[in-house]
């Protein structure tokens, strides 16, 4: 088998198992999972050429690839038939994302925890690329602008969403009951008891 072969047939194994692990396991165990991977891979590429010495099968197997010189790749052609090169994929380079308990005193019936739930779908959301693009969806149904501020919610000024029927009184989780505002406006809103319409253009509190 090519070494590019192998390697197409590795990488989706083990980023799809790097995935599926990454909110439970730490950044050494994908270590040890890489220097395993490393360690078949070497021993497959020695009994390829037993004949040729260290130094040799190194440097047809392995190449650098910013600070680590034992990065194993190969050859491949694309979908248009051209050549290309692929590398081993490291389950070290995923970043690991712990799971955030809901606290124990959080109530989700209870208005003065909405705040608290509402976030915690603001951070699944940015965690996913659905939530994504129903953010951008709700952005844009907005034209930019916060309802309550009339002032346009950017990366910088950062942005909550608001249930305009709160989930303790029936609302639901969809964009047709969602909006983006302020974090400042949005605890305003909770804060004062304010309630937001559902924009088809900007419109202000009432």
């Amino acid at each position: 088998m090519e070494t590019g072969s192998l390697i197409k047939i590795i990488n989706p194994v083990i980023r799809g198992w790097a995935n599926y692990h990454l909110h439970v396991v730490s950044k050494a165990v994908f270590r040890s999972v890489d220097t395993a991977v490393f360690k078949c891979l070497w021993q497959w590429s020695k009994r390829r050429h037993p004949k040729k010495h260290r130094q040799w099968i190194k440097a047809k197997y392995f190449t650098t690839k910013g600070d680590n010189h034992w990065v194993f790749y190969g050859q491949a052609k694309d979908r248009e038939g051209k050549p290309k090169t692929l590398h081993l994929f490291n389950a070290v380079s995923v970043p690991i994302k712990r799971h955030v308990k809901v606290r124990g005193e959080a109530n989700p019936y209870a208005s003065e925890w909405e705040t608290y739930f509402e976030r915690r779908i603001d951070v699944q959301m940015e965690a996913k690329l659905k939530g994504y693009k129903r953010l951008l969806s709700l952005w844009r149904e907005q034209c930019g602008i916060c309802p309550v501020c009339d002032e346009k919610i950017t990366k910088i000024t950062g942005w909550h969403s608001h249930h305009i029927i709160y989930r303790v009184h029936g609302g639901r989780d969809g964009n047709r009951n969602r909006v983006l505002l302020h974090p400042n406006c949005h605890r305003q809103v909770h804060a004062k008891g304010l309630s937001v319409e559902k924009p088809r253009s900007v419109r202000s509190v009432k």
